[in-house]
C-alpha cells in the first residue's frame, strides 16, 4: 500500500504557511461622532426653515408703530438715555437694564424715529431660541423631535393676544437666554449657564427661574461643589457689578424692594383669575395638539418620557414665575413656552410618525389663526395714542417739556416731547395697574418716596402741558390732591381728545 509521503525538514526549521490572498485595504472607521454633535445636514436645512416660519408669525409686528405700552415705555426711556438720563436715577422702571439698553443701542445705530430696529431683534431673539430647543431635542431624542421641537418654539410665541407676543418687549429677550441656560448646563458648561441665568435675570427677574431645571440636571449629572460654585458665581456676579454700578440700594429698590404694593392683589376680587384664566387659556389652545400629545403619552399607566425631568421642573418654575405680582398680563405667560415647546415635541416622538405630522400641522394652522388675529387687532388705544399726541404737538414746543398722566407712556415717544418727570405712567405714584384694577389706588400707595420727589420735579421745571388721559379710571388727575392742587394753581384745560383732558400751563 503507497504511504503517504511526508515533507521532512532541517532541525530547527519552521514550516513554510501557505500563501494568503491579498487584503483589501480598510476603510477608515469613521470619526467618533460626540454625544448631540449633529450630522452636516441638519443645520443648513433646519435653521433657514426657523429663520423663515419666525419671519411669518412675527410678520404683523411691523404692521403699527407700537404694541403695548411696554415698548412705549421703553421706546421713551431709550430716548431719555440718549439725552443723557441715568438709569434707576432720572430714568426709572421696576425692570433690570438690558432690554432698556437693547433699545438705546438699536437707537443709537438706526435713529429713534421707528421700532423696526428692535422688531429685527425680537425676530433674531425667537431664532436663537428656537435654534436652542432644537439643539437640545436633537441631543436627547434624535433630529425629528429637533424639527419638532424648534417649529414648535416659534409657533408658541405667537399663542396669545397679539399686543403680548408681536411686541418687541423683556420676554421676547428673556426667553432665549433660559434656553441657553439649559443647553450649557446639559454639556456640563456650569460657568456658561450661569451666566445665561444672569442675562435671563437681568431682562426680567422672573427669568431667574430657570436657575431652578439647571440645578436638576447638575444634580442628574452628580457635578459635585465645584460645579454648584462655578455655576452660583458666574450667576451672581453679572448681577452684582450692575448693583455696584448702578448704587447696591437704588438698584435693590427699583427691581425688587419698592414695588411692595405693586405685588399685591389685596382687593382684586376675581379680576387677576379672569386674566390669568385667559392668558393660559389661549396658550393652552395654541399648544392643544402637543398638550393632547403629552396627555396621551404620560397620561395613566403611561410609560414616563425620557429625559424630561428638567424640563418639567423648568415647566413648574415657569408657571410659578408666571404668577408673580398677582398682574397675569398675557405676556408674563410667555415664559412657558420653552419647555411647552420641548415636551410636546419629545411626546410627539413616541406616538406615530403621521399622528405626529398632523399635530404640528395642526400647530401650525392654529399659528396662522394667531397670525391673522395680529393683522386685525383692534388699534382703538393706538389711535388715541397718536391723536393725543398729535395735539401735544400742537400746543408745544419742541423743547417743552409735557407731563401724560395715565398709563400709556408711548405718548411721549409720539409726540417726540421730554417727559417732565422720571415716573413715566401714573402706576409708580397712584399703585394703579391694568392688571389689578380700581384695588388700592391713590397717593398713599404710591412707591415710597415719589410724590415728595415728584413735587419737587414739578416745582424745578414745570411742564408746559398736561394731559390727564385717566379717561374715568380711579387714578384721574381730580382724585389725586397733590396734581390737583398743582392743575389749580397754574392750569388752564384747552382740549379735550378722546375722554382726555389737555391742561396748558397759564402765562
Amino acid at each position: 500500500m503507497p504511504q503517504p509521503s511526508v515533507e521532512r525538514y532541517a532541525p530547527g526549521a519552521r514550516p513554510a504557511r501557505a500563501a494568503s490572498p491579498p487584503r483589501a485595504p480598510a476603510a477608515p472607521a469613521p470619526p467618533a461622532q460626540p454625544p448631540g454633535r449633529r450630522i452636516p445636514a441638519f443645520w443648513p436645512r433646519l435653521f433657514p426653515t426657523l429663520v423663515v416660519l419666525t419671519l411669518l408669525t412675527r410678520a404683523p409686528s411691523f404692521a403699527r408703530t407700537l404694541w403695548n405700552p411696554d415698548e412705549g415705555f421703553l421706546a421713551t426711556q431709550a430716548r431719555q438715555l440718549a439725552d443723557g438720563g441715568v438709569l434707576y436715577d432720572t430714568v426709572v422702571d421696576r425692570k433690570p437694564p438690558l432690554v432698556p439698553w437693547l433699545y438705546r443701542g438699536a437707537f443709537g445705530l438706526f435713529g429713534d424715529g421707528s421700532l423696526w430696529p428692535v422688531r429685527i431683534a425680537a425676530i433674531v431673539a425667537v431664532v436663537v431660541g428656537a435654534g436652542f430647543a432644537a439643539s437640545i431635542a436633537h441631543r436627547r431624542w434624535g433630529e425629528r423631535t429637533a424639527w419638532a421641537a424648534g417649529a414648535a418654539y416659534v409657533l408658541l410665541t405667537v399663542g396669545l393676544d397679539p399686543e403680548d407676543t408681536q411686541a418687541a418687549t423683556f420676554e421676547v429677550f428673556m426667553l432665549p437666554w433660559t434656553v441657553a441656560a439649559i443647553w450649557c448646563a446639559e454639556r456640563s458648561r456650569w460657568a456658561w449657564a450661569g451666566l445665561a441665568i444672569a442675562g435671563a435675570a437681568l431682562c426680567k427677574q422672573t427669568g431667574g427661574a430657570v436657575l431652578l431645571p439647571v440645578l436638576v440636571i447638575l444634580w442628574q449629572h452628580r457635578a459635585g461643589p465645584r460645579a454648584l460654585l462655578r455655576l452660583g458665581a458666574a450667576a451672581a456676579l453679572p448681577v452684582l457689578a450692575l448693583a455696584l454700578a448702578f448704587q447696591p440700594g437704588r438698584f435693590l429698590y427699583w427691581i425688587a424692594t419698592g414695588s411692595g404694593a405693586y405685588l399685591s392683589a389685596d382687593g382684586s376680587g376675581l379680576r387677576p383669575l379672569l386674566r390669568a384664566a385667559g392668558g393660559l387659556g389661549l396658550l393652552a389652545l395654541a399648544a392643544l395638539p402637543l398638550v393632547a400629545g403629552l396627555v396621551a403619552v404620560t397620561g395613566p399607566r403611561r410609560r414616563r418620557l425620557r429625559h424630561t425631568a428638567d424640563l418639567w421642573a423648568w415647566l413648574a418654575a415657569s408657571l410659578g414665575a408666571s404668577t408673580v405680582g398677582l398682574q397675569f398680563f398675557g405676556h408674563y405667560f410667555l415664559q412657558v413656552v420653552p419647555p411647552l415647546a420641548l415636551l410636546g415635541a419629545a411626546a410627539l416622538r413616541e406616538i406615530h410618525p403621521r399622528t405626529a405630522m398632523t399635530s404640528m400641522a395642526l400647530t401650525a394652522l392654529i399659528s396662522c389663526c394667531f397670525v391673522g388675529w395680529g393683522f386685525t387687532a383692534d388699534r382703538t388705544e393706538l389711535d388715541h395714542a397718536h391723536r393725543v399726541a398729535d395735539t401735544v404737538r400742537a400746543y408745544t414746543d419742541p423743547e417743552d417739556r409735557v407731563l401724560l398722566w395715565g398709563m400709556h407712556p408711548e405718548g411721549y415717544w409720539l409726540s417726540q416731547r421730554a417727559p417732565a418727570s422720571r415716573y413715566l405712567t401714573a402706576g409708580f405714584l397712584t399703585n394703579f395697574s391694568g392688571g389689578r384694577g380700581p384695588a388700592r389706588v391713590g397717593e398713599r400707595y404710591a412707591m415710597d418716596g415719589a410724590w415728595p420727589y415728584f413735587r419737587w420735579e414739578l416745582r424745578r421745571r414745570p411742564p408746559q402741558l398736561i394731559v390727564d388721559d385717566a379717561r374715568g379710571k380711579p387714578y384721574g388727575a381730580w382724585r389725586v390732591p397733590s396734581l390737583r392742587g398743582a392743575l389749580e394753581r397754574g392750569y388752564e384745560r384747552a382740549a379735550r381728545i378722546d375722554g382726555a383732558d389737555i391742561y396748558v400751563r397759564a402765562r
